[in-house]
């Protein structure tokens, strides 16, 4: 379920940034959706309600798809943990508390060799 979920927030979210960047702004943007050819489907205000209403719905989608992917997942991270739990590690440029070294161990005595004439 959660996968079908994220494939369908995936698709959202890219026609939610196509929408986006279609419509015209102020500086121009891509103005694709703003085309006013004398064969054209719609009027340049039409098609700006048509884009605004497009966007509004698609945020909504996604917003709605984030919210229950988010509630769907809380808790499967770990089982009942948090970040207060654990030490903190020590930071990269301090050295490690020292230690005291392990007391080395004598060597073990060998046999006396035997003289070689």
């Amino acid at each position: 379920m959660t996968t079908i979920l994220l494939i369908i927030h995936l698709f959202v979210t890219l026609a939610l940034i196509g929408v986006v960047l279609i419509q015209r702004s102020e500086g121009g943007g891509l103005g694709i959706g703003s085309s006013q050819g004398m064969g054209s489907f719609m009027s340049g205000r039409g098609t700006a309600n048509l884009l605004t209403r497009t966007t509004a719905i698609l945020a909504t989608i996604f917003m709605a798809l984030s919210l229950t992917l988010a509630l769907m997942n809380r808790g499967t991270s770990g089982a009942g943990r948090s970040i207060f739990d654990t030490t903190p590690a020590a930071p990269a440029g301090s050295q490690a508390p020292a230690t005291a070294p392990a007391p080395a161990t004598p060597p073990a005595p060998q046999a006396p060799s035997a003289p070689t004439n």
